[in-house]
């Protein structure tokens, strides 16, 4: 299937059809991708970087309005877990977005299709390419529809990320809460790899790395989170 069929199809599923396929394409490509074929000039990055702007307003935006009687802490944990990297990639994989990426050929065959991250990534982008072409109400149509069909799984629970699971086990004791830093980072621009650090207090708790900044952070909250469990009341 040619690659305009191939968009044609994912239109058709999302029900979305965009006057600018350039930007759709865009949207679907990986930074691996470009590198390895230079007449391609534009990856996925920055409609990511509009992308995870936009999804954050539609998603705080919806709660607010749905959620009359809720207080302030009970929306933040609740975004937080909607625009989570879990719960980002759980929509991609519901749209079967893997199949419509352009990958490089290493990233793919090391699983790129499947890899959170870069789903999660995908489906930003995707948002940020649909708020440009179509407009605030089409992005808010489509994200909706997503926080909806999430707020009505029973697996809602399973998209708490490290990060709000972390925060969360500080807040029970704690007024403060911890902050990430990167430390290090390695690579070319389109195969990064980062390191963060998490901190309390000015203390670093642990670190993780991850081919995404999202990716390491996770990781050092899951190592920090399962390190003082037992005793954050302690810190």
């Amino acid at each position: 299937m040619d690659r305009a069929k191939k968009l044609k199809k994912l239109q058709d599923s999302m029900g979305i059809y965009f006057e600018n396929q350039d930007l759709l394409n865009q949207a679907l490509t990986h930074p691996t991708y470009v590198f390895e074929n230079r007449q391609v000039k534009s990856h996925n990055q920055r409609l990511e970087f509009l992308g995870d702007a936009v999804l954050g307003m539609i998603v705080a935006g919806y709660l607010y309005k749905n959620n009359p009687r809720k207080q302030e802490g009970y929306l933040t944990k609740l975004r937080a877990v909607l625009v989570c990297e879990t719960a980002l990639s759980e929509n991609a994989k519901h749209m079967n977005l893997g199949s419509y990426l352009l990958l490089g050929k290493g990233e793919a065959l090391s699983g790129g299709r499947d890899r959170r991250s870069i789903l999660a990534d995908a489906y930003e982008a995707l948002v940020g390419a649909i708020y440009l072409d179509l407009g605030l109400s089409a992005a808010q149509e489509f994200v909706t529809r997503n926080i909806e069909r999430q707020l009505n799984s029973k697996t809602l629970e399973s998209f708490k990320d490290h990060k709000t699971l972390l925060q969360e086990l500080i807040q029970k004791h704690h007024n403060d809460n911890v902050s990430y830093a990167i430390l290090d980072e390695h690579g070319p621009d389109h195969d990064k790899l980062f390191f963060v650090g998490v901190y309390f207090k000015g203390k670093l708790l642990a670190k993780g790395k991850g081919k995404s900044k999202k990716e390491a952070e996770q990781r050092a909250a899951k190592s920090a989170f399962n390190r003082i469990r037992k005793h954050a009341r302690n810190l």
